[in-house]
C-alpha cells in the first residue's frame, strides 16, 4: 500500500485536515464522561438543578462541536480518497495502455478489468476509512486509558490488561484474513472472465444450445466464490463478538472492583460512571477500528494486486526515429529477414525463418490454412509484438527504432474482428485521423464500398453507432473499419481477413477501389479466399508457421502443392483448367 500512497501527494492538505478534525472530535468525546461525573458528584448529589442544566448544555455543546468536526473530517477524507482513486485509476489505465499485446495476453483482460475497477474501489475505501479512523480510534483508546489513570490507578490496570488482549484478537484475525481476501479477488477474476465470455459469445452459445452448460459452469464458479467469501466472512465476524466479550468482561470487573472502591471512599459514584463510559468508548472505538482493519485488510489485498499490474513492464522499448519515405514505386516498404516468433509461454514457434520483401505500392497476398500464422505474421508489421529472432524493417528502418507515433502514421490495420465504438460514424472515422475532414471521410467510405449505406442511414456521418456496432450488419461493420483505416491514408495497409463478411462482388469492387485509389500504398491482403489474393503482386503461402511458397498466382499454382490444393477447393472448374493448360 505504501507504493500507492504517492497518489495522495496532491491531497496533502486534505490528508492532514481529515485526521486532525477526527482527533479534535475525539478530544470532545473524551471530555463527556468527566462532565457526566460532575453532574452526578456535584449536581445530583447536591440537588443543584441549575448546575445539572449548565453541565447538560456543556454536553450538548461538546456534541455539536464533535459533530461539526466529524462532518469536516468526513468531507476532507472523502475528497482525498476520491482524488486518490481517480489518479490511481488514470495512472493504471495509462500503464495498461502502454502494454504490448504480449503483456496483455500474459496478464489477461478479465483480471485487468477487475483490478482497475473492483480493486481500486476497495483501495479507495481503505484510504477513506484510514483517514477517518486510523488515528481517531487509537487516540480514543489511549486517551480513555490515560483518563482512567487520572481517576484510579488501581482500576486503570483493568484497561491496561484489556487493551493488549483486544489488540491480539484484532491483529490475529487481520493476519488470517489478508490471504483469504486475495483468494476472493482471484476467484472474482474467474467469475468476471466467465461472464465476459458469455456476454461476448452469447450468439455462439445460443447457436450451440450451450446455455444450460454455461449456466452450470457459472454457478460452480460463483458457488466457489461464495464459499470462500462466507469463510472469510465467518473469520472476520469473530472480531466483534470476541471484542464484546473482552470489553464487557472488563466492564463487569470495573463494576465489581469499582463498587468496592466507592464503598471505601477511594472514588466517587460519578468517577465510577466515568470509568464505565470510558470503557464503553474504548469498545465503540475498537469496534470501529475492527471495521477499519477489515476494510484496510481488503484494501491491502487489493493494493497488492494493483501493484502486480504496475510491476508488469512493457518489454517493448519505444523507438525514437522518424521514417523518410521516398514515394516512388519500387522502394522497399517491408522486409522480413529470417524472422522467428513465438508467443510468451509457448514452447513452439508460431513463425519460423520468414524472409520476404514487399515493395512500395505492391499488393501482397497472405494465404494458408487455419493456424498457419497469417494473423501472427501481419501483427509483427505494426509492432504489436516484437520478433523473437531475425529482423523486420519498414522503409529501411528496423521497426524497433521507429517512434510509436510514426508507426501509427505509417501503418493502417483492419483486424479480423470488426470493432466499432459507441458514437457517430464520424467519430469512428476520426479514430484514423483526428482532424479528418468530411471530404476525406467520404472518400475513404467510397473506397471501402461503404458510402452508399452511409448515405442511406439517417443522419449520414452523424448516424449513431451502438457499442461494437451492434446496429450494423457484419459486412457494414467490416466496411466501416476498412474506411477508418483508409482515412489516414497509410503507407502500409493491412487487411486481416477483413472482407470475410462481404459477398464476392463487393469484395472484388473493394480490392479494385483500393488498388486504384492507393497507388503507392503497400497493401497486405490476408484471406482464406484464393479469389481475393490471386491478383496480388506477390502471394505468400504459409503452412505451420513457415513459408511454403512465394510468388504470383500462376507460378504458385504449378509450384506449390498447398496453394494448388486451396485453389482446387475454391476456384471453378473452368478457371482451374485454364491454369493447368
Amino acid at each position: 500500500m505504501r507504493k500507492l500512497l504517492k497518489y495522495l501527494r496532491n491531497y496533502k492538505k486534505e490528508s492532514v485536515i481529515g485526521p486532525l478534525f477526527k482527533m479534535t472530535e475525539a478530544v470532545f468525546e473524551l471530555l463527556v464522561p468527566i462532565v457526566m461525573a460532575k453532574i452526578v458528584d456535584i449536581g445530583i448529589k447536591n440537588r443543584d438543578m441549575h448546575y445539572v442544566m449548565m453541565m447538560c448544555i456543556v454536553m450538548v455543546l461538546l456534541g455539536i462541536l464533535g459533530l461539526a468536526c466529524s462532518l469536516t473530517a468526513q468531507y476532507f477524507a472523502a475528497k482525498a480518497a476520491v482524488g486518490f482513486g481517480t489518479e490511481l485509476r488514470s495512472d493504471m489505465y495509462a500503464h495498461i495502455n502502454s502494454f504490448s499485446f504480449r503483456e496483455i495476453d500474459e496478464v489477461g483482460t478479465s483480471t485487468l478489468v477487475t483490478r482497475i475497477t473492483s480493486d481500486i474501489n476497495q483501495a479507495q475505501t481503505g484510504v477513506n476509512m484510514a483517514l477517518r479512523l486510523f488515528l481517531r480510534s487509537p487516540f480514543i483508546v489511549v486517551g480513555a486509558v490515560i483518563m482512567s489513570f487520572t481517576i484510579s490507578i488501581k482500576l486503570s490496570l483493568i484497561f491496561v490488561i484489556m487493551v493488549p488482549v483486544l489488540s491480539l484478537i484484532i491483529f490475529g484475525i487481520m493476519g488470517k484474513c489478508i490471504p483469504l481476501y486475495k483468494k476472493v479477488q482471484k476467484k472474482l477474476d474467474r467469475v468476471l472472465l466467465s461472464t465476459r465470455e458469455n456476454l461476448t459469445g452469447a450468439r455462439v452459445i445460443r447457436s450451440f444450445s450451450r446455455q444450460s452448460e454455461e449456466l452450470r459452469i457459472f454457478e460452480e464458479q460463483t458457488d466457489d466464490l461464495t464459499v470462500t467469501q462466507l469463510f472469510v466472512g465467518k473469520v472476520s465476524a469473530l472480531m466483534n463478538p470476541l471484542t464484546y466479550v473482552v470489553v464487557n468482561g472488563a466492564i463487569i470487573a470495573i463494576l465489581w472492583f469499582g463498587g468496592k472502591e466507592v464503598y471505601h471512599g477511594a472514588i466517587t459514584q460519578g468517577e465510577l460512571l466515568a470509568l464505565i463510559n470510558y470503557m464503553t468508548q474504548i469498545l465503540v472505538a475498537l469496534v470501529a477500528f475492527a471495521n477499519l482493519i477489515s476494510n484496510v485488510t481488503k484494501a491491502l489485498a487489493s493494493a497488492g494486486r494493483i501493484n502486480e499490474v504496475f510491476e508488469v513492464s512493457c518489454l517493448m522499448e519505444a523507438g525514437s526515429e522518424m521514417v523518410d519515405i521516398t514515394k516512388s514505386h519500387g522502394t522497399t516498404a517491408v522486409e522480413f529477414k529470417d524472422v522467428t516468433f513465438h508467443y510468451g509461454g509457448a514452447e513452439e514457434s508460431a513463425l519460423e525463418d520468414i524472409s520476404f520483401t514487399a515493395k512500395a505500392g505492391q499488393t501482397i497476398g497472405v494465404i494458408g490454412g487455419t493456424g498457419s500464422g497469417k494473423s501472427t505474421l501481419i501483427s509483427l508489421i505494426p509492432r504489436f509484438y516484437d520478433v523473437t529472432k531475425g529482423s523486420l524493417s519498414l522503409f529501411g528502418k528496423d521497426v524497433k527504432t521507429i517512434k510509436p507515433e510514426e508507426m501509427i502514421r505509417l501503418v493502417g490495420v483492419v483486424p479480423q474482428k470488426a470493432v466499432l465504438f459507441a458514437g457517430t460514424s464520424r467519430d469512428n472515422m476520426k479514430w484514423g485521423k483526428k482532424d479528418a475532414t468530411d471530404e476525406e471521410i467520404w472518400r475513404a467510405l467510397d473506397i471501402a464500398q461503404a458510402k452508399e449505406f452511409a448515405l442511406d442511414k439517417e443522419g449520414g456521418l452523424d448516424a449513431r453507432i451502438t457499442q461494437n456496432g451492434e446496429n450494423l450488419s457484419g459486412g457494414q461493420r467490416q466496411r466501416l473499419t476498412i474506411a477508418r483505416a483508409l482515412v489516414k491514408q497509410p503507407e502500409i495497409l493491412i487487411l486481416d481477413d477483413s472482407a470475410s463478411a462481404l459477398d464476392f462482388a463487393t469484395d472484388a469492387a473493394l480490392r479494385k477501389a483500393i488498388k486504384e485509389s492507393t497507388e503507392n500504398t503497400t497493401v497486405f491482403l490476408v484471406s482464406q479466399r484464393a479469389t481475393t489474393i490471386k491478383n496480388a503482386d506477390q502471394i505468400i503461402v504459409l503452412e505451420d508457421g513457415r513459408i511454403a511458397g512465394i510468388g504470383k498466382h500462376e507460378e504458385l499454382f504449378h509450384s506449390c502443392d498447398i496453394y494448388k490444393e486451396i485453389c482446387l477447393s475454391q476456384l471453378s472448374k473452368e478457371e482451374v483448367q485454364g491454369y493447368e493448360k
